[in-house]
């Protein structure tokens, strides 16, 4: 469903359970970043009103994601770390295409946006069978639906507003240039080289 071309490595699920306060810290952070990236496309591009009005919402439920996770942090007694540099996100966005009419400028954003709920939803559904712990795997099965449902927002608007052709074109571009990327990638998110 998600075309994703690459797995994560499996041992990555071993390395979350080991550093539980690390990974609940990068997920939250990254719930964080999720809604101001989405804050970010209704500003460039507030001419597209179905985008705005399908963003929006996404706005509300990951900053809801942002203090669901701190709860769990809380109610497990562990600590909001310090936010660490996103190596993944950071490679991405030197993929995308700059510059442009405005419609390449929103296909960027949108299949950007699409790549990142795309890979973590396939991490969610990594942790929701893999980990021991029954209630963590509860709480990422209800993350990994959220996530899927936002890769296929994503991907719907651009396909609403750019021809269907040059958006699966695109689009596989991203997958083969997200691969690549993975293959550099140590299963905690730091490159390789």
């Amino acid at each position: 469903m998600l075309g994703l071309k690459l797995p994560t490595d499996p041992r990555w699920v071993n390395l979350a359970e080991k550093s539980l306060e690390e990974i609940l810290t990068d997920h939250a952070y990254c719930e964080q970043k999720a809604a101001s990236s989405c804050i970010s496309i209704i500003q460039l591009f507030p001419e597209y009103e179905r985008v705005v009005d399908e963003v929006s919402p996404v706005v509300t439920e990951e900053w809801a994601h942002f203090r669901l996770v701190l709860k769990e942090l809380k109610d497990r007694g562990l600590k909001l770390g310090k936010q660490r540099s996103d190596r993944y996100v950071h490679e991405l966005s030197k993929f995308q295409l700059k510059g442009g009419t405005r419609q390449q400028q929103l296909l960027e954003k949108l299949l950007m946006a699409a790549m990142i709920e795309a890979r973590s939803c396939e991490r969610f559904r990594l942790l929701s069978v893999g980990l021991s712990d029954e209630k963590l795997r509860q709480f990422y099965h209800g993350f990994m639906v959220s996530e899927a449902g936002h890769y296929r927002m994503f991907l719907d608007l651009a396909n609403a507003y750019i021809d269907s052709e040059i958006v699966k074109t695109r689009w596989q571009q991203w997958l083969d240039y997200e691969a690549e990327l993975m293959t550099r990638l140590l299963p905690d998110g730091k490159l390789m080289h």
